[in-house]
């Protein structure tokens, strides 16, 4: 898996991309935490580079979502395709967190 940050006047956005399973999971969590430690508050997790999501990574996405909001900070989603929404939505993680189709519409509705 492979996350790239992009620092915005709006936020951050982290482009997530390849696959997020048990063994690269923790990486998020690794990123988020380093972002939160350097003050961001508003991240955009844009995943339409990620390919496989799995349990562990819907796991390590709650925890981020948790220590973001410790810090009084917020996440959302954009760029969901294929597999990976049909996971959101079996989770019903689309009801918990804001998730558009554009990082601009997402740093836009939270």
């Amino acid at each position: 898996m492979d996350i790239a940050v992009d620092r915005r006047e709006d936020g951050v956005v982290l482009a997530i991309a390849g696959r997020m399973d048990a063994l690269t999971a923790p990486e998020l969590e690794k990123a988020v935490r380093a972002l939160v430690d350097d003050g961001a508050t508003t991240v955009v997790a844009d995943l339409s580079g990620l390919e496989y999501i799995s349990s562990a990574g819907l796991r390590s996405i709650l925890a981020s979502a948790k220590m973001l909001r410790a810090g009084g900070g917020k996440l959302g989603f954009c760029g969901l395709d294929g597999m990976v929404r049909e996971v959101f939505q079996v989770a019903g993680l689309e009801n918990m967190f804001t998730v558009t189709a554009t990082a601009g519409e997402t740093f836009a509705a939270l």
